[in-house]
C-alpha cells in the first residue's frame, strides 16, 4: 500500500509545482509561499480530525517532536529556495535539480537509518545523476545587463539548496514520524513551516505585497497549497511505512507530471538532451524501487 501512496505523493507533487508556478508570475515567492502554507496546514489539521489523531498529540516522544521541528525547519528552507529557483528559472531548468535529492537522500540513509544499498540502487543513483545533468541547461536569454544576468544564474544556486534541503527533510521526517499518526506528523511539521516562511516575509518586508495580489493568482496559489497538502499526507504515510531510499525515488516521479504539464501550459520544450536525460531519471528511479 505503502507503494501505490509514494505514487500518488508524486502525482500531487507534479501538480504542485505547475499550479505554484502560475501562482508567482508577479507575486513575491516568498509571500505566495506563506500563503500556500497556510492552505496545507488547515488542509493536514483537517485529516487529522477525520482521523481522530488529534488526542495522540500529548503522547509523542521528545525525540520525535524534536526530529518533526528540525523536518519542518528543513522543508521551509527547501520551499523558500524551491519556488525562488522556479520564480526565476523555468520548470523545467529547476525541478530536475530538486529531484536530484534522491541521490543525497539514499546516501543519508545508507549512513544514519543503515538502510541497504544493493549493486542495482547503486546503478540507479549513477542514472538519476546522470540524467539530472543532462537536463539542467542554460536558460536562453537575449542580451542583459550584468545584475540581470546574475539573477538569471541565481536560479541554479536555489536549485542546489532546495535540493539538499529536501534531503534532510527526508531523512529527519522519517526518524521524527516513527511512532506518530503520519497526519499528525504532516501538521505538526507543516506548523513549523508556517511560522518561518510567515518569518521571512516579514523579515523582507513583503507583508505589504500581500493585498497587490491578483485574484487569479491567489486561486493557483491555494491551489497548490491543496496539491501540496495531499502529496504530504500520501508521502508521509509512505515514509512511515515503507523505507525511505524506496519511497523518496518514487516521489521524485512527479518530474513526469511536471513535464508534461510545463508543456501543455508554459509550452515549455525539451531538448534531444533533456529528454535523454529525463529518460534517465525515469529508469534510474524504478530501478529503485526494485533495488
Amino acid at each position: 500500500m505503502w507503494i501505490v501512496l509514494a505514487f500518488a505523493s508524486a502525482l500531487f507533487a507534479g501538480l504542485t509545482s505547475i499550479l505554484a508556478k502560475c501562482g508567482i508570475r508577479k507575486t513575491d515567492s516568498h509571500v505566495a509561499t506563506a500563503i500556500r502554507t497556510v492552505v496545507v496546514l488547515a488542509f493536514s489539521w483537517i485529516m487529522v480530525f477525520l482521523v481522530g489523531s488529534q488526542n495522540t498529540i500529548t503522547e509523542i516522544d521528545r525525540k520525535s517532536l524534536l526530529f518533526l521541528i528540525l523536518s519542518g525547519l528543513a522543508t521551509g528552507a527547501s520551499w523558500l529556495c524551491y519556488f525562488r529557483a522556479l520564480q526565476v528559472g523555468t520548470i523545467n531548468q529547476v525541478v530536475p535539480i530538486d529531484k536530484s535529492s534522491t541521490v543525497l537522500t539514499v546516501l543519508l540513509a545508507f549512513l544514519f537509518l543503515h538502510e541497504k544499498v544493493t549493486w542495482l540502487k547503486a546503478v540507479a543513483v549513477l542514472l538519476i545523476a546522470v540524467g539530472t545533468f543532462l537536463m539542467v541547461e542554460r536558460k536562453k536569454e537575449p542580451q542583459v545587463q550584468p545584475a540581470d544576468e546574475r539573477k538569471g544564474r541565481g536560479w541554479l544556486v536555489y536549485a542546489i539548496l532546495s535540493a539538499v534541503f529536501a534531503s534532510l527533510t527526508s531523512l529527519l521526517a522519517k526518524v521524527g514520524i516513527t511512532g506518530v499518526e503520519s497526519n499528525l506528523g504532516t501538521a505538526i511539521r507543516t506548523g513549523v513551516v508556517l511560522v518561518m516562511a510567515w518569518v521571512v516575509v516579514f523579515a523582507a518586508g513583503k507583508q505589504k505585497t500581500i493585498r497587490h495580489i491578483s485574484g487569479r493568482e491567489l486561486v493557483f496559489i491555494c491551489l497548490s497549497g491543496l496539491a501540496t497538502g495531499a502529496s504530504w499526507l500520501c508521502y508521509y504515510k509512505a515514509l512511515q511505512d515503507g523505507q525511505a531510499s524506496v519511497v523518496v525515488p518514487i516521489d521524485k516521479l512527479s518530474i513526469l507530471v511536471t513535464v508534461v504539464f510545463s508543456r501543455l501550459v508554459f509550452k515549455e520544450k525539451l531538448s534531444r538532451k533533456a529528454a535523454l536525460g529525463l529518460a534517465l531519471l525515469v529508469v534510474g528511479t524504478l530501478l529503485m524501487i526494485f533495488g
